[in-house]
């Protein structure tokens, strides 16, 4: 899995904040020799990730749990649907509880979310891609959770992707200049991606030598021009449009021609989708 290492430490974050020290209640009532079997259930229809951070959780308590998942993430599940059964310890089940649900609710919520925006863009040539806009310390889930909707991952960070915007264009003396900078410094293969609010933008990064070109708060109408000059460029040049971009938009957004179209209300606008455990002594 990539980048578990950034899941492992958001579990030990978890359960720092909620165990600590112990499970009180539990610990005070029910005997560690006592199993149980949990299940989950989707209390509303929608898309489900998560299934492998869920196991995640539990095998921090308890190696030999038994994890049986009915369907697989990228689903769709109606409400009533058991998605997942797990057999364990009965401490085990409740100790791990509150941590997995609140991780598999919001990465549930996040890919149904992006299942709607995907699906008004079904038949046209354009992508739907995540944002930054995630939660401090969720990103990984946020972006696995877009993806499992049918969304694609744009850059993970900083680090991976040259983004240059108004405030790098304003330092570095302009977009031409902007770029020679970033080429000059980063390594081969990395993308470089400029934002562009006018025509005369899009001209110099077209020939500023831009891998990606963003379309920043444009009307259609501009939009549609400023693809159609991109592509007539030649240069391979992908396009985004960014900017107040809903549901109702989408279709006339994808018209112009663009790549790729970047919602930030994908992750920071994040509705949890409504999933119950239930737990029964294992006779």
């Amino acid at each position: 899995m990539q980048y578990r290492h950034l899941i492992e430490k958001l579990i030990d974050l978890g359960l720092e904040e909620d165990i600590n020290t112990g499970d009180i209640t539990t610990e005070s009532i029910i005997p560690e020799s006592m199993n149980a079997v949990a299940t989950m259930t989707a209390k509303q229809e929608g898309v489900i990730s998560g299934l492998e951070i869920v196991k995640m959780v539990y095998e921090r308590f308890q190696k030999d749990i038994v994890f049986t998942p009915y369907f697989k993430n990228g689903d769709f599940v109606q409400k009533g649907d058991v998605i997942l059964k797990i057999e364990a310890s009965y401490p085990t089940l409740l100790r791990g509880e509150r941590l997995s649900l609140n991780i598999f609710q919001r990465m549930s919520g996040i890919a149904t979310e992006t299942s709607k925006y995907v699906k008004e863009l079904v038949g046209t040539n354009t992508e739907l891609l995540d944002t930054r806009k995630t939660a401090p310390g969720l990103r990984i889930l946020d972006k696995m959770a877009v993806k499992d909707g049918g969304g694609t991952n744009h850059r993970m960070g900083l680090y991976d992707m040259a983004m240059i915007k108004d405030n790098h264009i304003k330092m570095a003396g302009g977009i031409t200049k902007a770029v020679e900078q970033v080429r000059g410094k980063i390594a081969p293969g990395i993308k470089i991606e400029v934002e562009t609010t006018n025509m005369d933008e899009v001209k110099e990064a077209i020939a500023a030598g831009a891998d990606i070109i963003m379309l920043d708060n444009m009307g259609n109408d501009a939009m549609k021009e400023a693809v159609d000059v991109i592509k007539a460029a030649d240069k391979g040049i992908k396009t985004e449009a960014s900017g107040n971009m809903s549901i109702p938009r989408l279709k006339e957004v994808a018209a112009t021609g663009v790549d790729y179209i970047s919602v930030g209300a994908l992750t920071h606008t994040v509705k949890a989708m409504d999933i119950s455990m239930n737990i029964q002594v294992q006779k």
